[in-house]
């Protein structure tokens, strides 16, 4: 499972300065476009960052989950939100306004540094993902999708053993593979009959992730 980016001492520093809120599923935390107000330290909960484009396609840019923070490059740089983000599930986090966190980061080197390593974190998963675009097929680039997922914010489930449950759907995977929601039918499909996902109770499971990975390797 993923490590945190964050230690305890500087989610307490967050905490301290911000207030609890509350998400529905479907709710967005932040809009593209807005002002950049304040900064989402999740709690708990999973939350896709998406952006639409002009032609009605919803690119999801990535998943975030607890620990870690939504819209903190745009209160670095003071420019409206890129994307936004929308609750996967029910959502928990802190709302910290911007001001109070760069006051955070100016006072705590470590915190500020943990930042800038989240921040060079998800620039260097952002250029992988377009180089995957354009490298691989959409079966892979959905199984390098899921793994990572159920690396990242996989639940574990007892049947079947080592299996992984992964909060996404069918739409949310094409939005994160750059693909369409019909060609992830298909694959899933494949990937079921080769023992690597299945479904239960409307759930995804990935039952073998190594075997998913070897696969997505190819």
């Amino acid at each position: 499972m993923r490590q945190l980016p964050f230690t305890q001492g500087e989610l307490t520093l967050m905490h301290e300065a911000g207030r609890e809120r509350s998400w529905r599923r479907g709710e967005a935390l932040l809009t593209e476009g807005s002002s950049p107000d304040d900064v989402i330290l999740i709690g708990a909960g999973l939350v896709k960052v998406v952006r639409q484009s002009p032609n009605g396609y919803t690119s999801v840019l990535a998943v975030r989950g607890p620990g870690e923070l939504l819209g903190e490059l745009s209160c670095l740089d003071g420019r409206p939100r890129s994307a936004s983000a929308v609750a996967m599930q029910p959502v928990t986090g802190v709302s910290v306004l911007a001001g109070r966190f760069l006051r955070l980061l100016e006072e705590h080197g470590g915190l500020a540094l943990a930042v800038l390593r989240t921040v060079a974190g998800r620039l260097r998963d952002a250029d992988r993902r377009r180089a995957d675009q354009g490298a691989y097929a959409a079966g892979v680039r959905v199984a390098r999708v899921l793994v990572e997922l159920a690396v990242s914010h996989g639940v574990p489930v007892p049947d079947p053993a080592g299996a992984l449950a992964v909060a996404v759907t069918q739409k949310d995977l094409a939005g994160a593979a750059g693909t369409s929601r019909e060609s992830v039918v298909r694959i899933l499909r494949d990937l079921h009959d080769e023992g690597l996902v299945t479904t239960v109770r409307g759930r995804l499971l990935v039952t073998d992730p190594d075997g998913l990975a070897r696969w997505g390797s190819d």
